[in-house]
């Protein structure tokens, strides 16, 4: 039997899923990884965790099969945006990790934006002037590092995001690449052109000699090193975009919507590039066959990591499993809003100054009011964007295909398939973010001969349907609005 090797490098953890042709789960390390908080506003990571995390989580997953050949392929799928620059002989990082969260770019990106320079990103790019995005972070890097713009500016320093970094320690440094997607959310890459753009490097002052090679999610990348063994690493893509693909969502008007730290919702929006009207992002959906899906998408910067502050910070409960049995000792939350700022908001409001606020305590107010309106939260941040998505890409989806840790929460799907007014299809295998890693690097060596071969491994094992009756909706919805609007900065 022939399997496949995915690594599923995210903000949270460090994983290692092998799965069989059929998509099943076979085994699977994981290792939660620290996040650091320098100052206010700024997220970091130890890039040689990541690193040494995912390697060892590969290398559990090799100790434990009878035949380490049975390997076909490995692919890698990570956290977007989160920058990495490391010293091209040594292989060491010249700063931490700055995560996809971090805002401390957030004046230089104002100072962008007044000077007008927010079209240009958005028409080449598909992307907002924001920190989120990795451009503004390499930059203060090569800034405020010292010596490193100098080592940079020599070819002596290799940016990449998470995946790239992965590779190229995988491959013992002989690889230095992307793919189309990872590529495409750092705002220097040309999405409708397809190439790393002139023009972006200049405005944010970075090197050309940083960047790493694009090639599409399915690509011979060099050869991965486990133990001693090595395998052919042959599907990349953003956590995101391997989840699209996990879910099967290849047919224009498909959404798929992954709960993990924060939520993202993608939309296949077909092969022409579409800027949105309404302060959504355009990005590369995959890249197949040199052929380029795009897909628009709404980023909400904080869901699933909302429950793990009401664990870790308020010490509400000691597993976040249990926020739903709390959430379900209430009827209801008690007028109790949770709006989960703590790095700013996403879409559609790209405010990246607004912060985390819990509107409407009473004295009656209990931890299960609070828990309860943290996972409400999550389907009226989705609500949010449902209307935006529909006016940009003309297509109102009747079904959302949904995964991601926060699915197993019963109550979240309900409540989402509620306040949505859609069905919400949870799929037999939720790890869709390392399935579709899986898929990618399985289409390369020939064990699926297609997408369509990949449809078919696709099967619901859970369906909710909305039974809220419309008034109560409207109320709840009506007192999110408020709640957001007081939180709102600009």
């Amino acid at each position: 039997m022939k399997t496949l090797l995915a690594i599923d490098q995210g903000t949270t953890s460090s994983r290692a899923i092998l799965f069989s042709d059929k998509g099943d789960i076979l085994d699977s390390y994981q290792k939660e990884l620290t996040l650091f908080y320098p100052n206010k506003g700024w997220v970091e990571q130890d890039a040689n965790e990541i690193w040494t995390d995912t390697l060892w989580a590969c290398q559990s997953i090799v100790d434990n099969i009878k035949t380490p050949q049975e390997i076909a392929a490995i692919g890698i799928t990570n956290q977007r945006e989160t920058t990495i620059l490391w010293d091209r002989k040594t292989g060491e990082p010249v700063y931490n990790a700055i995560v996809w969260q971090d805002r401390r770019t957030a004046d230089y990106c104002a100072e962008l934006k007044f000077e007008g320079h927010e079209k240009t990103v958005s028409e080449k790019t598909g992307l907002l002037l924001d920190p989120y995005f990795s451009a503004t972070k390499v930059k203060w890097i090569l800034d405020n590092v010292d010596g490193v713009r100098a080592r940079a500016e020599a070819g002596e320093i290799a940016f990449g995001t998470v995946d790239s970094f992965l590779l190229w320690q995988l491959t013992k440094g002989e690889v230095h690449a992307t793919d189309a997607t990872n590529a495409g959310r750092t705002m220097l890459y040309n999405i409708v052109d397809g190439q790393w753009d002139d023009e972006l490097l200049k405005l944010f002052d970075i090197p050309k000699s940083l960047l790493p090679e694009v090639h599409d999610n399915c690509h011979d990348f060099g050869q991965g090193h486990i133990r001693d063994h090595s395998y052919p690493i042959t599907g990349m893509a953003g956590d995101q975009h391997a989840a699209l693909i996990g879910q099967a969502c290849f047919k224009q008007g498909m959404v798929k919507s992954t709960y993990g730290t924060g939520c993202f919702a993608l939309m296949n929006i077909g092969e022409e590039f579409k800027s949105s009207q309404n302060k959504l992002l355009t990005t590369i959906g995959y890249q197949i066959n040199g052929k380029t899906t795009y897909a628009i998408e709404g980023a909400i910067f904080v869901a699933g990591a909302a429950i793990q502050w009401l664990r870790d910070s308020l010490e509400f409960f000691d597993d976040a499993s249990k926020s739903e049995a709390l959430a379900g000792s209430v009827d209801d939350s008690n007028e109790v809003y949770f709006v989960p700022a703590f790095t700013g908001l996403g879409a559609p409001y790209w405010d990246p100054n607004a912060r985390a606020a819990i509107f409407g305590l009473s004295r009656e107010s209990t931890k299960a009011h609070i828990t309860r309106a943290a996972l409400e939260a999550q389907a009226y941040q989705t609500l949010d964007l449902i209307e935006a998505f529909i006016e940009d890409s003309g297509h109102n989806p009747e079904i959302f295909r949904v995964d991601g840790g926060l699915v197993q929460n019963e109550f979240v799907c309900q409540f989402l398939a509620d306040m949505l007014e859609r069905t919400v299809e949870v799929p037999k295998i939720t790890e869709t973010t390392a399935l579709g890693a899986a898929y990618l690097a399985g289409l390369q060596v020939g064990i699926y001969n297609d997408l369509d071969d990949i449809s078919q491994n696709w099967q619901c094992v859970k369906r909710y349907e909305p039974i809220m009756p419309a008034e109560e909706r409207k109320t709840l919805y009506k007192g999110w609005k408020e709640a957001v609007g007081r939180v709102l900065t600009t």
